[in-house]
């Protein structure tokens, strides 16, 4: 791919991926903590060029290093984007053990954590077309790497923190599969 279209591409990705967070991770207010980060602009897109599992995790590392080491008030949240790699979920969902095993490596538990969104996102025990998988499909694989003391911050400020998660799923279930994929849509 000419470095033009791979400008192109992470700058289509990127978009969708902003698209995403406004129509659906703020405006259904399925995270309360992300439209701060999200208006102050302290959120990092990266779009990997991966295409395997082993370079996908060299990003990781890099931008697991990146993270811990820049300013929260830049950088408080970083979304390292991979369309071109783990793109079946089941190789997504393996992968972020080894993923975790990064954090490990790098002596980064306990300061940064790794949440996961892909398109196909599947809670175990529901079915693949299940209307509350909704709440972790993106519109292309993701790590999403955060920084724990924030996320404990957030959630100590936030009253029943612990029902986010139930009020996601009624969310998804009130507006049904098509009002979801309407939504994406745009």
């Amino acid at each position: 791919m000419a470095g033009a279209d791979r400008v192109a591409d992470a700058d289509t990705v990127i978009a969708a991926t902003r698209g995403w967070i406004a129509r659906a991770v703020i405006g259904l207010n399925l995270c309360p903590f992300a439209r701060t980060v999200y208006v102050r602009e302290q959120i990092r897109y990266v779009v990997s060029g991966a295409r395997s599992a082993e370079a996908l995790l060299g990003d990781l590392e890099c931008e697991l290093r990146a993270l811990a080491d820049a300013a929260p008030a830049a950088v408080e949240t970083t979304l390292l984007i991979h369309p071109h790699a783990l793109t079946g979920f089941l190789e997504y969902n393996e992968f972020l053990d080894i993923a975790d095993l990064a954090v490990d490596r790098l002596n980064l538990r306990g300061v940064l954590q790794i949440a996961s969104f892909h398109p196909e996102y599947q809670f175990a025990g529901t079915e693949p077309d299940d209307v509350t998988n909704y709440t972790n499909r993106s519109p292309h694989a993701m790590l999403h790497l955060l920084r724990e003391a924030t996320v404990e911050t957030a959630v100590a400020a936030f009253p029943d923190a612990d029902e986010i998660a139930d009020r996601n799923i009624a969310t998804m279930r009130r507006l049904g599969r098509r009002g979801v994929l309407d939504l994406l849509r745009g």
